[in-house]
């Protein structure tokens, strides 16, 4: 008897199945056909994107390649091309790159497009920070030590991947602006930051060997 109410069950199924089907076949084969889209057009994007990357990686390194063999102009123009077309792996890396072959002729346009590349929030921070030290350095001789500071001291914080750089490049400037104060502070974070490179830890060292005694309060 079991047998035969699970046959009625078994049809009574099969019944309410053709009839959901019957009513919303169209709509359950177009949302499969979405779904099969959009996986498809999800995998054709990575394909995409990582043939994009191939390709900036071997521009990049074409481009690397001019530079050393000492083809600055074309290395610049190679490097500059490959920030506009590239993938979003190498844009920032390739304006640091075209922005050193330019400090090659001339380093005031070059810190321009350092100081570009700090101020753009859509580079990542570590870039940011790059860009800020390499236009420092270029600007080390001429710029005035407020200057520096305002361009260097947000990469000083304790979790900046640049910072030991940083501290160091605003002590020197500090100091060949005879601010002793300010050196100090900036020699003394040096100093108080375990992770600070230990070459880096004995020129702070020998500098503040050079300072004046601190005045005391």
């Amino acid at each position: 008897m079991s047998e035969i109410f699970d046959e009625v069950d078994e049809e009574l199924r099969r019944e309410q199945v053709s009839k959901i089907w019957a009513r919303y076949r169209f709509l359950i084969i177009g949302v499969a056909l979405v779904i099969i889209a959009g996986v498809g057009g999800w995998r054709g994007y990575q394909y995409l994107e990582a043939k994009k990357a191939a390709e900036a990686g071997s521009a990049f390194q074409a481009a690397a390649a001019l530079s050393d063999d000492n083809k600055s102009a074309e290395a610049e123009a190679a490097f500059n091309k490959l920030a506009i077309d590239g993938s979003a792996g190498y844009r920032s890396l390739a304006r640091l790159r075209a922005a050193g072959e330019a400090a090659k002729r001339d380093p005031k346009e070059a810190v321009k497009l350092y100081d570009a590349i700090a101020a753009d929030g859509s580079v990542a921070a570590p870039e940011q920070d790059l860009a800020r030290i390499r236009a420092a350095g270029l600007s080390m001789e001429t710029a005035p030590y407020d200057a520096m500071r305002q361009r260097l001291e947000t990469a000083t914080g304790p979790d900046r991947a640049y910072r030991h750089t940083a501290r160091e490049l605003l002590a020197l400037s500090a100091w060949r602006a005879n601010d002793a104060v300010a050196a100090r502070q900036w020699l003394d974070m040096i100093g108080n930051d375990p992770l600070t490179p230990s070459s880096m830890r004995s020129r702070a060292e020998a500098l503040q060997a050079l300072l004046p005694p601190a005045a005391k309060s």
